[in-house]
């Protein structure tokens, strides 16, 4: 089976000799305009090249394809890591007849973005995911630029669960300093979404080589930074953000700290009120 992104022009061009002259004529229109196949059903792409859709399924079948649907979340992998900003804004497409259409638009997107990671979502590793989180000495919660407002998110609630939680920037160098000095028994929660910044790569190298568990959070199955994770959870996208969508990995974290805080009964109790004690005596919130 195909999973890794970068691989689909070697996969084409080995396989390229081999294809019947349909398939040919798929593989050049999928590799000179990645941008339009990337949104076609099976019908339109069989119609593009004038192929039937069973020689579309054949196709993908022969570059080693389970599913049409799986090689076209490789290609938008593939188009999400190498499209440039200017690019991304030429792929938008913005519904004619004024701001509320738009904002249709794009609450549609989110809405099927979300149910994605609903219906895609593997129970049992969250539950690994939770178990690790309670029995860490520390966690340490990591992301880089866009991921870095959901890190923040996930990071200051989790500290309202349990104690010895840090928020890391990514971007910021003096985090390897705090991760060199990390207790082995800690744990890292790496949130990464794309285009998957340089920096947040060496800062899971740096954990996976201090031995600590790693959790990823990410938006796809092809994230670098899965060779380094534990445990993986994935919010996929569906379409290609133009200036970033980090919407279905807040619902994920949403939904992983709910489900961890009914879990700790009065170890949670103990905390909070640990905390509203240190509010009430520093006046924390507007009285």
């Amino acid at each position: 089976m195909v999973r890794n992104a970068s691989t689909l022009q070697k996969i084409i061009d080995e396989k390229f000799d081999s294809l019947a002259a349909k398939g040919k004529l798929l593989a050049e229109f999928v590799l000179s305009n990645p941008d339009k196949a990337v949104f076609m059903t099976t019908r339109q792409l069989a119609a593009a090249v004038g192929a039937s859709e069973a020689t579309v399924v054949r196709f993908v079948r022969q570059l080693g394809f389970e599913s049409y649907a799986l090689f076209i979340s490789t290609l938008r992998d593939v188009i999400d890591r190498e499209l440039t900003l200017m690019e991304r804004g030429e792929l938008r497409h913005t519904v004619p007849g004024g701001d509320d259409k738009e904002l249709d638009r794009l609450v549609e997107q989110d809405i099927r973005n979300i149910n994605a990671m609903h219906k895609g979502l593997n129970l049992d590793t969250v539950k690994q995911v939770k178990t690790a989180i309670r029995s860490a000495s520390r966690v340490y919660v990591i992301g880089s630029r866009l991921s870095y407002s959901c890190a923040h998110y996930l990071g200051w609630t989790l500290s309202k669960v349990r104690s010895d939680v840090l928020i890391l920037n990514g971007s910021d160098s003096t985090s390897m300093d705090r991760m060199t000095f990390a207790p082995p028994d800690g744990l890292v929660i790496m949130i990464a979404t794309s285009r998957y910044p340089n920096e947040l790569i060496r800062m899971g190298k740096i954990a996976h080589r201090q031995g600590m568990g790693q959790i990823l959070i990410t938006d796809s199955p092809s994230c670098p930074l899965i060779q380094f994770s534990d445990h993986v959870l994935v919010a996929p996208q569906r379409s290609i953000p133009y200036l970033g969508s980090p919407v279905s990995v807040i619902s994920l974290c949403h939904y992983l700290l709910h489900s961890l805080a009914s879990e700790m009964g009065d170890e949670l109790k103990r905390h909070q009120e640990r905390l509203e004690q240190a509010y009430l005596e520093n006046d924390v919130w507007f009285n």
